[in-house]
Order: C-alpha cells, then sequence, then structure tokens
C-alpha cells in the first residue's frame, strides 16, 4: 500500500507524455494561425513510422527517426493545403486523419500481414521512465516551447503572425513560412507523441491515437495556447485516464470509465473555452495584398 501513489504518479507521468508533446505541438501552429485538427493523424504516422522503423532494422533510434519523417511528412502536407492552398483549416485536418488512418491500415496489412496490429517489437530499454528520451524530450519541448515563444525573436514574429497575419506581412514577415514552421513543429512533436506509445505498449495498432491528438488540443485551449499551460492541462487528463485503468476492475460500469477522459474533456472545455482567448487570425486564410504603383 506504501508505494501505491508512487506507482499512480508514475502512471500518470507516462500517460501524461503523448498528451504534452502534442499539445505542446499544437500551440506552435495555432500560434502561428493555423487550426491543426491533423494531430491526431500526425501522431497516428508517427507511430507506425516508430513501429516499422524499429522492426525493420532493429533500432529504436532508427524508429524516431522514422517517425519524425512521416510525421513531417503529413504536417507538410497539411500545410500545402492549408496555407498555401489556402484550404479550410477544419476540413483539411479532418480530411488528412481520414487519409493516414486508411493508410495505415494499408500499411499494416501490406507490411505486416494484418490489418489490426504489427509485429511485437522492442521498447527503448531504460531503467526507468524519467531515463526515456521521449519521456525527456516531452519536458524538454514544454521549457524550450515557453523560451522560444516568449523570449525570442522567431516566437515573436510567430505569435505575431497568429495575432494579425496582414500586421505581420506589413513588418516584413513572411507569414506563410511562419505558418509553415509551426505546422513542422506540430508534426514533429506529435510524431514523436506516437512513436512514445509504440515503444510502450511495443506494437502498432489499428487507430492507436484513440483521440488523444483531439484531447491534446483540447489540452492547449484549456493551457491557454502555451507550453506550460498546455503541459499542466495534460497531466490532468492523463489523471483522468489513469483514473479510467484504476477503475475497470471496480463496480462502475466499465462503458462509464472508458468514457471519463472524454466526458471530462467536454466538461473541461466548457468551463474554459468562454474565458480562454484564441489568437486572433487562427484558422483565418492569409490572402496577401499586393499593393498597385
Amino acid at each position: 500500500m506504501g508505494i501505491e501513489p508512487l506507482v499512480i504518479l508514475l502512471q500518470i507521468a507516462r500517460l501524461a507524455v503523448p498528451y504534452i508533446l502534442t499539445s505542446v505541438g499544437a500551440t506552435f501552429s495555432e500560434r502561428g494561425g493555423v487550426v491543426n485538427l491533423a494531430l491526431e493523424g500526425m501522431m497516428l504516422v508517427g507511430a507506425f513510422g516508430a513501429a516499422f522503423g524499429q522492426y525493420r532494422t532493429g533500432s529504436a533510434l532508427m524508429g524516431i527517426f522514422l517517425a519524425l519523417l512521416c510525421g513531417l511528412g503529413v504536417a507538410l502536407l497539411f500545410a500545402f493545403m492549408t496555407v498555401t492552398l489556402k484550404a479550410d483549416q477544419i476540413v483539411a485536418g479532418i480530411a488528412i486523419n481520414i487519409l493516414v488512418m486508411g493508410a495505415t491500415r494499408f500499411g499494416l496489412t501490406l507490411l505486416f500481414g494484418s490489418s489490426m496490429n504489427s509485429e511485437r517489437i522492442a521498447g527503448i530499454e531504460v531503467p526507468s521512465l524519467f531515463m526515456d528520451p521521449l519521456f525527456l524530450a516531452a519536458v524538454v519541448s514544454v521549457v524550450a516551447g515557453q523560451l522560444i515563444l516568449f523570449r525570442t525573436p522567431y516566437g515573436l514574429r510567430l505569435r505575431a503572425t497568429g495575432e494579425s497575419a496582414a500586421t505581420a506581412d506589413s513588418a516584413g514577415i513572411n507569414v506563410d513560412r511562419m505558418r509553415y514552421s509551426g505546422v513542422l513543429v506540430s508534426g514533429a512533436l506529435a510524431a514523436l507523441a506516437g512513436a512514445f506509445l509504440v515503444f510502450q505498449q511495443h506494437t502498432f495498432t489499428d487507430n492507436m491515437s484513440a483521440g488523444r491528438g483531439y484531447i491534446a488540443l483540447a489540452a492547449m485551449i484549456i493551457g491557454k495556447w502555451t507550453p506550460a499551460g498546455a503541459a499542466l492541462a495534460s497531466l490532468l487528463f492523463a489523471t483522468t485516464e489513469s483514473m479510467e485503468i484504476w477503475f475497470q476492475t471496480g463496480w462502475i460500469p466499465s462503458q462509464l470509465v472508458q468514457s471519463m477522459p472524454y466526458l471530462i474533456t467536454l466538461v473541461v472545455l466548457a468551463g474554459f473555452v468562454g474565458r480562454a482567448s484564441a489568437p486572433r487570425d487562427a484558422g483565418i486564410p492569409f490572402e496577401k495584398k499586393h499593393r498597385s504603383e
């Protein structure tokens, strides 16, 4: 009984890693003016890339590298659709998620001979969670993200782009480039979150992101578009997921237990969204106006 609270805290920390990585990435994307609903797909493709890379090479490092390539590739496609082609960001995000879900399912069948799960893969061999490089990446992403967004010229330009793209453009800031960079950061971090899921579960399963990308987006909103706030909200959602696991053996109906993270997400959002203020130009495509001579 004495170690049970420590076990629960470790479990919460482990469950929080994918939410933290993805929500910090979402902060960069939305601060630049792009609402990234494609986080779910970026996490899922990152998980698939990590599973395939580790399975084929036997190296977790190569798995992480391939996860990053896959996540950046999907992020680049999403940025091209929303920033260059000016597509509706919500529709584009949902389309990316559907595309990735189908593509990873096809990839499972093609590469592993199953539409449900991959072969078992090795995880990252470390003595404890706190030495896991992806756990450390989550911690670093919060600290570095907070400093970069609020203490560097790049962060100032990115935030200016999200607040008023037209004003940023008139000040000489390349709006498209800044928005691309924010989306690519979100894709890389979401892919790392997917890799963490794979290495923890030792296999890739169909749709294994299971809505975590959407919950991470909610964590970013609750955290008021800051990496530190998003991380704290991620810990809240990780706690509810931990409660779901611990209550599954109790008297509470399993369906209610499984819905707890999503119910709490709705309740918390209902209380916070009205008070939170998003970047003013988030979700609005930027059309550069050419001055006539």
